[in-house]
């Protein structure tokens, strides 16, 4: 199946968004393999069903894009943990001391060259681009364009305004592996990706792109959602409970709580250190409350005392009837959240870094345990 065979398919659309969270990508990659389990024995398909076949639409920020890229490109889930477990260590490859303290922690050499691999493998084509036919799924991942201070959800869209083929510069002439490994480009982590670009009057031009976690998009659903309907997009998927399914999967969230904290100790240095991962706690749960209020909550945590979980709440938030059918997996990485969890044995820091690859077996855990929540009743109506 490719993208032209999804974009002539009828009945209801699936669409899958992945989180970003570095080496906690391994918790997604549990959740994955449960649902791959589920819908392959329902489905009644051998050990050649991948989640491609099912989904429509699948998008992913940083890690997610990562998983994404595999899961478009027809992998099966245990592939992709194994590539993880193989290649996590490599993939943090700790730069030297000078460049850590100056400009980023971890090289990129290695974990280009492994998506270059993987790609590569997958594709046949050792250049595939964001329009390569080996994509089997429209895919979408997102990157934050720091040289015009914007973030950049690209797909693979062929009827996308910027992916005429047409244009010098379209985007679906892009690496691949370029684009992914832009999307997981974390500041202070790894350095920036350099895109070279060629405009319509021949002169070329660089854009230089970052993670797209540092956008409003690290949890990338809502997005995805429109990107899917909104027909400035050039899709226009119909809405509809029963016409459109949206699943969500998680990296962990761990909000900083202090109760101690005073305000002598919000210092330029604590700034600095806490507010990007507090706008990327916002941002990600305000993409997961969006989807609560548009669409159909079947499964998901609580968001907040106020207005809890929302789930199966079909008169919460103005708009009834709701759009899509909705589900999120997630987990609390607290101490209080992994207690809930039944995993009191794990350390809460163990589990919470984004390069965490000494505690794989532990996030995997933590993984297996979010898992439990998935319930195949939820997908009736999305199992043609």
């Amino acid at each position: 199946m490719s993208v032209l065979d999804k974009k002539e398919k009828e009945g209801p659309r699936k669409l899958l968004a992945l989180d970003g969270g570095g080496i906690r990508g391994v918790m997604t990659l549990e959740v994955l393999e449960r649902i791959q389990s589920e819908l392959q024995q329902r489905l009644g398909r051998g050990d050649d069903f991948v989640l491609a076949d099912y989904f429509d639409y699948v998008a992913g920020t940083s890690t997610g894009a990562i998983i994404a890229t595999c899961l478009s490109l027809g992998m099966r889930v245990e592939d992709i943990r194994s590539f993880y477990i193989d290649s996590g260590p490599a993939m943090f490859d700790k730069a030297n001391l000078l460049r850590r303290y100056y400009r980023n922690k971890f090289q990129s050499e290695k974990l280009t060259k492994k998506l270059k691999d993987v790609i590569a493998g997958k594709t046949g084509e050792p250049d595939a681009t964001l329009g390569t036919e080996a994509l089997r799924t429209y895919f979408m991942l997102v990157l934050r364009n720091a040289t015009t201070d914007s973030p950049w959800p690209v797909s693979n869209n062929p009827d996308a305004m910027y992916n005429d083929p047409a244009l010098s510069d379209s985007n679906l002439k892009l690496p691949l592996w370029q684009l992914v490994r832009a999307s997981t480009a974390a500041p202070t982590f790894f350095p920036p990706e350099v895109i070279d670009f060629e405009g319509d009057d021949g002169e070329p031009y660089e854009f230089i792109f970052v993670d797209g976690g540092v956008t409003m998009y690290n949890n990338p659903a809502f997005q995805l959602f429109l990107m899917a309907t909104v027909k400035s997009y050039r899709l226009g998927w119909p809405t509809g409970e029963d016409k459109m399914l949206l699943v969500s999967i998680g990296t962990g969230i761990a909000a900083d709580a202090n109760k101690n904290l005073s305000p002598e100790e919000m210092n330029i240095v604590y700034n600095a250190s806490s507010l990007p991962s507090a706008f990327m706690f916002a941002a990600s749960n305000e993409q997961d409350f969006l989807c609560r209020v548009f669409g159909r909550c079947l499964n998901g945590g609580v968001l907040d005392s106020e207005v809890s979980d929302m789930s199966c709440d079909a008169g919460a938030g103005p708009v009834s009837p709701k759009l899509f059918t909705y589900m999120r997996y997630n987990a609390d990485l607290t101490r209080s959240g992994l207690d809930a969890l039944g995993l009191g044995h794990i350390e809460p820091r163990s589990v919470q870094q984004l390069d965490s690859v000494a505690h794989i077996p532990q996030i995997q855990e933590v993984g297996r345990a979010i898992a439990r929540q998935v319930n195949i009743a939820h997908f009736e109506g999305f199992l043609d």
